[in-house]
């Protein structure tokens, strides 16, 4: 018994506060993520697949390319191609050679897509304030300023594309160059 507790008071211990605030963080972001999951499991989607279904729904009129939705996803997929495939297999999306450059693929949300992410909308919209609600608006408000300052050394999370997978939408005064990063890989 007395192992047992002990096993228990070794576990609480962390070598300084940085790893507390990481270590809580990390399995704070993976509850959160589980519980997004099994929000979206009714409608057969992985929080991944969400996540493309709501940058294609904000894409420009030409599509997306597959490094182009790579590059704007909240987490890295290191398959893209092999993600995008299952949603085509869905009908969630479709693909077509660009005009200009037949080795380009783009990608375009289809309207069955459409129609589940309209669904999925108001449970979206809810999910936040429900996993938050222990928070006052000013305890989410402050959370949030910590958050930026410390993920990505608070640049990307500051750009208006950056929003694009959290919103699906990109601002229209910045769609001719989608992201920073990819002006200098045209593809």
């Amino acid at each position: 018994m007395a192992a047992a507790s002990q096993g228990v008071e070794q576990a609480q211990r962390f070598a300084s506060p940085h790893e507390e605030a990481l270590l809580t963080l990390m399995r704070t972001a993976d509850s959160l993520h589980r519980d997004f999951q099994h929000r979206l499991k009714p409608f057969g989607l992985t929080a991944t697949q969400y996540n493309v279904l709501r940058i294609l729904r904000g894409a420009p009129a030409n599509g997306l390319t597959c490094s182009a939705i790579g590059h704007m996803m909240i987490t890295p997929e290191p398959d893209i191609t092999r993600l995008l495939a299952r949603l085509k297999a869905q009908k969630l999306l479709r693909q077509q050679r660009d005009a200009q450059d037949r080795r380009v693929v783009r990608t375009h949300i289809t309207a069955q897509g459409l129609e589940i992410l309209a669904k999925l909308d108001g449970t979206v919209e809810q999910a936040p304030r429900e996993l938050f609600r222990a928070l006052t608006l000013d305890e989410v408000l402050a959370l949030t300023g910590l958050l930026k300052k410390v993920g990505c050394h608070g640049d990307s999370l500051q750009s208006p594309q950056a929003e694009a997978p959290l919103t699906g939408k990109l601002p229209s005064k910045h769609l001719p160059p989608l992201l920073p990063r990819l002006r200098h890989h045209p593809e």
